[in-house]
């Protein structure tokens, strides 16, 4: 897909990967982004940084169905079209199965990382998909793109993310099903599974803390880029062979298990 002039909604889009993505592909692609984030005013000014003529902010609740029919109604208003779909909308609660007592973990707690990580990733994937369904094919056949975004939990997760990995990895079990479903359309869909990078989260837990996380990266030895991330998203938009697959973007980590 030729991202110039392309309309990409992008959850999470108001911070941390979904920021830098919106902004790279602004920046270098031309094209025109749709912020689905819950922060109105990291959502504003993401939007007056990059210009209204390139973006708009939705405040988007992604378990919400009536919350996302709205904000998909305001970016087909403005944009006329969606053709791509970047789901980075996530939370990393922790949540043991048995706590220092003994005692079994809430489900409700397990729950709320599952409702936010998976479900709402389905539903905005679904949402866009009916949007992108509509869209006159490219020269390729292809008419839209979704990437969502799942992490190195999915694989090798750490002591108290049975439900962050759980989430991450429902995210990744969605890939095949999802690009056979979706093939009759001419859209694509693929996740990228980030492992450590440099984000406002991350870095917020202190030097001590991202120093050991780092110490886990193989080579480099480093937080991944933002911009890396962001550039890992425009290949998958951008080679059209990509479809139905996991992009581990880790620097070769394997996180421990504590």
């Amino acid at each position: 897909m030729n991202l110039q002039d392309k309309v990409v909604v992008i959850t999470g889009g108001a911070s941390g990967l979904g920021k830098a993505t919106a902004e790279y592909l602004v920046a270098e692609k031309g094209a025109k982004v749709a912020l689905f984030d819950l922060n109105e005013d990291a959502g504003n000014a993401t939007v007056a940084e990059l210009g209204e003529d390139k973006a708009i902010f939705c405040q988007t609740d992604v378990t919400s169905e009536e919350s996302i029919d709205a904000a998909i109604a305001a970016v087909m208003d403005k944009f006329g079209a969606i053709h791509g779909d970047v789901n980075a909308a996530g939370i990393p609660l922790p949540c043991k199965i048995l706590d220092k007592e003994g005692i079994a973990s809430s489900l409700k707690k397990y729950a709320t990382v599952i409702n936010v990580n998976l479900c709402g990733v389905f539903n905005v994937m679904a949402k866009c998909a009916e949007q992108m369904a509509k869209n006159e094919p490219d020269e390729k056949g292809e008419r839209g793109v979704i990437i969502n975004i799942s992490s190195g939990a999915a694989f090798e997760g750490q002591i108290g993310q049975s439900a962050y990995s759980g989430s991450k990895a429902g995210v990744n079990g969605m890939n095949i099903p999802a690009a056979r479903e979706l093939a009759r359309y001419g859209i694509r869909v693929n996740s990228i599974a980030p492992g450590l990078f440099g984000t406002p989260m991350v870095k917020s837990l202190g030097e001590k803390v991202v120093n050991s996380l780092v110490e886990m990266c193989e080579a480099p030895k480093r937080m991944g880029e933002m911009e890396e991330f962001a550039h890992t998203c425009s290949f998958l938009f951008e080679n059209g062979y990509m479809n139905g697959r996991i992009v581990r973007l880790d620097g070769a980590t394997v996180m421990q298990a504590k």
